[in-house]
This record gives structure tokens, C-alpha cells and sequence, in this order.
């Protein structure tokens, strides 16, 4: 079986390595004759997995002492609304940078909670431009921040417009909360500066379903405690992320995929090869800058989700067809922006692209 050039946005392609290993220990997880999704979560064969997951992301990103490590659900979704109630005060204010849909989302749901709260959600930055929607990161020279704030919020990377930081920003001298769904893991980063990183797993670590949380433990102590406990970080670190049933087998292959990537040398070897793949996309995108139009600013465009458009609807739908039979799957934009997306996470590998960089020279010079 071939299998296909998969450029999805999330859930998307999966390590094939993690995935065979997967296979192999589908139906016997370490010689027990149970499947690792028939163990109990308190049981030692599952906990070893979930500790392990737990090491490996601290040692991948040399998190320092001093930060908690979770494993939640619901996606980043679910963090757009447990920030604001867990750190937004009565009477207090947050700021939020917002450079895309997701971040414009996370907004809406910290206004939504202020309003209970009685407190202020400041839009201290926001990038969208009128009739273009958002095409560069937000500069940290123009947003408006309130040095007493009780915590400012961004994202790293916006899946749907293709913007991306690839200089890691501060936001004044409130905590810094950041949403790394869509490029967590890309390259090492410091931790240190941040009081919160969160991501869904289902762009570079995992499937989807499993959320990684990491946050300094005195931002977390902080938090409010007069919300029911599963909705308390601080319960959550305190548990192991076992205070009620973890996705089990989720976690166990976002250790597979953890795995892999220490195999192959760590985040260092892994951002080599995301930058190569991104230059050798946007290479071909802008060979055919007649054809093919990427919206965003050079300075912010993403490594790991590659926007543009095509001269017509019409086009792109013909894109998408011939691309599609050549076994290329996952390119068509979101629904609401349209265009062509391409999703260059950590499992795709180069070939892929350059398979897409060709078949795109073709495309253009047959109906350019």
C-alpha cells in the first residue's frame, strides 16, 4: 500500500514508525496479551507509558524545574475558556494578541467569562486587515498592554491564515500565556519566559484528543480555587493528569511520536528539516508568483501551514483534483478563507514536498 502525501491540518499525518509500532502492540502491550487501550490507567503498564510521555516531553524541551506537565482534553478549545476562568480575577484584566481565527477565538471566550467575572478583556493587538483578514504576526512595539494585567494571550502559529511568530515575541511584563497548538514542537524553544504553553496534540505530537498543558507552578497556584476541581490546573499537576481517565491510547502514542523524534536527534534535527520543507514550498510558490499568490508577509509566514491562492475558484478546484490523483491529500484551504493550505508538520517528509513543488511548476506552466 502506498501511502498518501497527507498535507492535512489536524488530525494529520502520523510518524509511520509510531504507527507500526502501534500495529505491532495493538493486540499484546508488552507482553501482557491485553492492548494497551484494555489496561487499566492506574495500572503499571499503562502508567509507565504516561510517565514516560510526561519525561520525554521535559526532556525534549528542556523544561526547567519549577513547571508543571499535563496531559487534558479538549482541545485548545476547552483552554480558550479554562484560561480566563482560571486566571482572569474579579475585577481584574488580560490582554489579548490576536493574528488569526484561533486567537480570535480565544478572545471571544475570555470576553464571555470577564462578563461573569466583572472583569476587563483588552484587545491589545489585533492584525486583521479589511477585506484581506490577517497577513503578519502582531509587532510587540504595537500592542497596548497593561503592565497589571493578570496575564497576556497569543498565538504561536495560525493554522487557518498561515501566520506564524518565528521570533519568539514578549508581551510586556504580565504572564505569558501562549497558544502552541499548531507548531508545538516545530524547534526548541526556552520555556522560561512563558507561565503557560498549551496545544492540542493532533498537529505534531499525536492524534487528536489528548492536550499538553505546561505551566509554571506558581501561575497555577494562583489560580482560582473556588472552581469545581476538574477544572483546576492545579488538580490536575497535582494528580499526574490522572485525576479521572486519561485518553489512554492517545497519550500512548503521543509517546510513540515523542519517541521518534529523540530517535532522530531531537528538536534541532527536527526544525532542519521543517525549515527545508518550508523553503523548498515557498521557493516554488514564488518561482510562479503570477500564478500562484501567498498572502502573507514574508516575515510571517509559517513553516508549518503554507497558505495561497490561485487566479480563480475554478483553478483551484482543478488543483485540488489533479493533486488529489496524484495521492496528494489535505489541500484545500479552510472553509472559511478558501484557497490552498498546505500543512508541513513534523512527520511530513521532504519528499512529499518536493513531489507538491513539482506537480505545482507543472500545474502552473500547463494552465498559467
Amino acid at each position: 500500500m502506498r501511502r498518501p502525501l497527507n498535507f492535512n491540518a489536524g488530525p494529520a499525518t502520523l510518524p509511520l514508525p509510531a504507527l507500526e509500532r502501534a500495529r505491532d502492540e495493538l493486540l499484546d502491550f508488552a507482553g501482557s496479551g491485553m492492548s494497551v487501550m484494555e489496561h487499566s490507567h492506574r495500572g503499571p503498564e499503562y502508567e509507565a507509558v504516561h510517565d514516560q510521555a510526561l519525561s520525554l516531553l521535559r526532556e525534549l524541551l528542556s523544561i526547567p524545574p519549577g513547571y508543571e506537565v499535563m496531559f487534558q482534553q479538549g482541545g485548545a478549545s476547552m483552554q480558550f475558556a479554562l484560561v480566563p476562568m482560571s486566571f482572569l480575577r474579579v475585577g481584574g484584566a488580560a490582554d489579548y494578541v490576536v493574528t488569526g481565527s484561533w486567537s480570535a477565538k480565544a478572545h471571544a471566550e475570555a470576553l464571555a467569562w470577564a462578563h461573569i467575572a466583572s472583569a476587563r478583556v483588552q484587545l491589545a493587538a489585533c492584525t486583521k486587515e479589511e477585506g484581506d483578514g490577517y497577513r503578519r504576526v502582531a509587532r510587540v512595539d504595537e500592542a497596548t498592554l497593561d503592565p497589571k494585567a493578570d496575564y497576556v494571550h497569543w498565538a504561536s502559529n495560525e493554522t487557518i491564515h498561515g501566520v506564524q511568530y518565528l521570533e519568539v515575541p514578549h508581551f510586556g511584563s504580565a504572564p505569558q500565556v501562549c497558544d502552541m497548538s499548531s507548531d508545538f514542537l516545530w524547534r526548541k524553544i526556552d520555556v522560561a519566559p512563558f507561565s503557560m504553553i498549551y496545544g492540542g496534540a493532533q498537529k505534531n505530537i499525536g492524534p487528536s484528543g489528548v492536550t499538553v498543558v505546561i505551566a509554571r507552578r506558581e501561575f497555577i497556584d494562583g489560580g482560582r480555587k473556588d472552581l469545581p476541581g476538574i477544572l483546576q490546573y492545579r488538580a490536575h499537576a497535582e494528580a499526574k493528569s490522572l485525576l479521572n481517565t486519561p485518553p489512554t491510547f492517545g497519550i500512548y502514542l503521543v509517546r510513540n511520536v515523542l519517541e521518534w523524534i529523540k530517535g532522530l536527534g531531537g528538536l534541532d534535527v527536527i526544525e532542519r528539516r521543517n525549515r527545508e520543507k518550508a523553503a523548498a514550498l515557498y521557493a516554488a510558490i514564488d518561482a510562479d508568483a503570477g500564478f500562484y499568490a501567498a498572502p502573507v508577509e514574508k516575515g510571517s509566514r509559517s513553516v508549518m501551514n503554507v497558505v495561497f491562492r490561485l487566479p480563480s475558484e475554478a483553478l483551484e478546484k482543478r488543483f485540488l483534483d489533479e493533486s488529489k490523483k496524484h495521492g496528494m491529500v489535505g489541500l484545500k484551504g479552510h472553509r472559511s478563507v478558501g484557497g490552498i493550505r498546505v500543512s508541513l508538520y513534523n512527520a511530513v517528509e521532504l519528499e512529499w514536498v518536493e513531489e507538491l513543488a513539482a506537480f505545482m511548476k507543472d500545474f502552473a506552466k500547463r494552465n498559467g
